[in-house]
């Protein structure tokens, strides 16, 4: 199969026959083999009813009903999870992004040799309430991620289906893909220019809790991408870091006590002083920090995923 096209929605009745007429349009005219994953991330509305509907109707669209609302990341991962095309590309279901642009973002990936392409809506319809905080949102992706995107949040992205296949997402993380996909190997990241169509039905479903929640994930994932798999690194140096500090301190209060005796210097208790307890504060929480990365090595130890897709190519 040529393309998986993967479509999260909430609230989308309205626009779901017009993407699926649309998507079935562009498929024909290029001729390509498609499945269409609609994922109902529990709607309220008639939105399930609807993609039944479409489904029955055609048989090239896949449907899948979450329980509840939990979100786009894991609608996507349900939709990653049953992909089988060669392209797995994701769409948002609002119409705001057009399917005329996966012939070439297909092509870009098979031809071109790219892991991932990444869509930039670089002419906007959005109000500059939500263009300017993205803009700055984008600015700090790239600069805490290394990554040249110009629109890490853009919906419309096409992937090599190695890519999602070795990418687990969660919370908000859907955003931070690309990222994922370079800590996993992944590095032939490119980025294509989209339209961008103006929302013909219903409203947003994301709010600015968004620009607070998203940084907050890329440090989630930025940290367990460098030491998920070795907690042992960050824990054990940063609490024997703070367990010599405090005993260099404790070492120096004991060794000037020492001295002020054999000098006959009046020198009052050493737990008279602020700096002891400072010190034994900081030997605790260093051992504490010590102990904490040698109980998450254990841990990692006894994962069954450990070394999971390290393994590119093989002939045996």
């Amino acid at each position: 199969m040529d393309i998986s096209i993967v479509v999260p929605l909430f609230n989308e009745e309205e626009s779901l026959p017009e993407l699926a007429s649309w998507i079935d349009k562009v498929m024909q005219e290029n001729r390509f083999t498609y499945e269409v994953i609609m994922v109902d991330d529990g709607s309220s509305d008639n939105s399930w009813k609807v993609v039944e509907q479409l489904s029955a109707a055609n048989t090239n669209i896949k449907a899948i009903h979450l329980r509840r609302n939990y979100g786009k990341s894991a609608a996507l991962f349900c939709g990653f999870k049953v992909a089988k095309g060669d392209v797995v590309v994701t769409m948002d279901a609002d119409l705001q992004d057009s399917p005329d642009e996966l012939p070439e973002m297909y092509r870009m990936i098979t031809q071109d040799g790219l892991d991932l392409v990444s869509g930039w809506k670089k002419k906007r319809h959005d109000p500059l309430s939500k263009t300017i905080p993205t803009k700055l949102y984008n600015a700090t992706l790239r600069a805490m991620s290394g990554i040249k995107l110009h629109d890490f949040n853009c919906g419309l992205k096409a992937y090599r289906n190695e890519v999602i296949k070795c990418v687990e997402v969660y919370g908000e993380m859907h955003r931070y893909i690309p990222y994922m996909a370079k800590k996993a190997g992944f590095r032939r990241i490119g980025e294509k220019v989209v339209q961008h169509q103006k929302r013909k039905y219903g409203v947003t479903k994301f709010g600015l809790e968004r620009f607070i929640n998203g940084p907050l994930d890329l440090l989630s994932i930025m940290f367990i991408s460098k030491f998920g798999k070795r907690p042992m690194h960050f824990f054990g140096s940063l609490g024997t870091l703070m367990f010599f500090l405090g005993l260099c301190v404790s070492i120096y209060l004991g060794g000037y006590k020492l001295y002020c005796l054999s000098q006959h210097i009046k020198y009052g208790l050493i737990t008279d002083s602020p700096y002891f307890y400072i010190a034994l504060t900081t030997m605790i929480i260093g051992s504490q920090l010590f102990l904490a990365g040698f109980l998450g090595e254990l841990i990692s130890r006894n994962s069954t995923d450990r070394n999971n897709y390290l393994i590119d190519k093989q002939r045996l």
